[in-house]
């Protein structure tokens, strides 16, 4: 694959709180890129683009809200939108330090917490979100000082306790899972990551947290809304997109080293998980990007 990822150094000192561009332009220029600090994207005025998130590719419409987490990549192209009008773009970046473990455990900034964690995989906000927190960002940009960083804590909490919000990547795309809520699950977590290559079995894995095979299947449920097959193979898709994305190996080769049985099995899976075909993915990234 030609053309880059990039990792963007932006410009967020170190004693900085977060930074908010708020700018119009015809058309998206900026390549896809990552950074280590955490950003939101309000964008208006530009149906018909493509938003890119880690593994996820999909047109948006009239206005979009995102939230990325650390060094996910992410990324808007113009696609079927042909710039007929200026777009809006408002972008906040902050540090992930911004707030200590100690503060975030605190009872009322459990949102935030949860907000923050679901970032690793990037997040859609509503139409209806966006519509009740759009005062708040198109006036963010005009304030100063400490009004400034209370109307950003204010627009963030909003942000965590809003309504169908919508997970953008696959489970094991983000470089670190959101399933700290369960040792267990943790454990078959890593267990898969450690072995997503291999044959999994459900009856090792039940037995690694020492569970009956059906008290194990009911949890993987209960936590996850998957069989635990559904479970292992979107953590081997997640592996796969990237392979897709990041490397020249061919689909055969990523399909059999990430555990798939046979081409057409995964072809099938990758398909229904992800809209297209392994090599229409692939080929959506083709020519843009690559990360170095």
């Amino acid at each position: 694959m030609n053309g880059h990822i990039h990792r963007e150094i932006t410009p967020l000192k170190e004693n900085d709180c977060f930074l908010i561009f708020d700018r119009e332009r015809p058309l998206f220029t900026f390549p896809i890129h990552f950074h280590p600090e955490f950003e939101i994207n309000y964008i208006c005025n530009a149906s018909g683009a493509k938003r890119i998130v880690g593994d996820h590719i999909d047109n948006i419409s009239h206005r979009e809200l995102v939230m990325v987490g650390p060094n996910l990549y992410h990324g808007w192209e113009n696609d079927q939108n042909e710039g007929k009008e200026l777009l809006h773009e408002i972008t906040i970046q902050f540090p992930r330090d911004l707030w200590s473990d100690a503060i975030l455990n605190r009872n009322i900034l459990h949102p935030i917490k949860e907000l923050l964690q679901n970032a690793a995989r990037g997040i859609r906000f509503s139409e209806e979100t966006i519509k009740q927190v759009e005062p708040k960002l198109l006036a963010l940009s005009q304030k100063r000082g400490y009004d400034s960083f209370l109307q950003f804590q204010s627009l963030l909490y909003d942000l965590a306790i809003s309504r169908d919000q919508e997970l953008l990547t696959n489970m094991s795309f983000q470089r670190q899972n959101d399933f700290q809520n369960s040792e267990r699950i943790e454990k078959v977590y890593h267990y898969i990551k450690d072995n997503y290559g291999k044959k999994i079995m459900l009856e090792e894995a039940a037995d690694l947290v020492n569970m009956s095979v059906i008290s194990f299947s009911r949890l993987i449920k209960q936590r996850t809304g998957k069989s635990f097959v559904e479970f292992t193979n979107e953590i081997r898709l997640g592996y796969a997109t990237r392979w897709l994305i990041e490397s020249n190996k061919s689909i055969a080769e990523i399909c059999f080293e990430c555990g798939f049985n046979n081409l057409s099995n995964f072809n099938r899976i990758f398909k229904k998980k992800q809209g297209c075909t392994p090599s229409e993915f692939r080929n959506n990234f083709t020519g843009t990007r690559n990360v170095l």
